[in-house]
């Protein structure tokens, strides 16, 4: 699942739970999945900025560096 659908996914568990209307077991389910999804989100956060400072590295000589990604 893409960065972006994850996030539309989060944001409508976010809507659900703000609107009170949940018992507390679906509650806990809808916690649950946005937990799920959040760390999903952050995890492909963290690998795209790896990927970022990889591309946009210089070397001691001002150089940018080249490395695989």
């Amino acid at each position: 699942m893409s960065f972006e659908k994850k996030l539309e996914d989060l944001e409508k568990v976010v809507s659900k739970m703000e609107e009170g209307k949940l018992s507390l077991e679906d509650s806990l389910k809808q916690f649950e999945k946005g937990v799920k999804l959040s760390r999903e989100c952050q995890d492909q956060l963290s690998k795209a900025e790896i990927k970022v400072q990889k591309l946009v590295a210089v070397n001691e000589q001002g150089q940018a560096k080249i490395e695989d990604l």
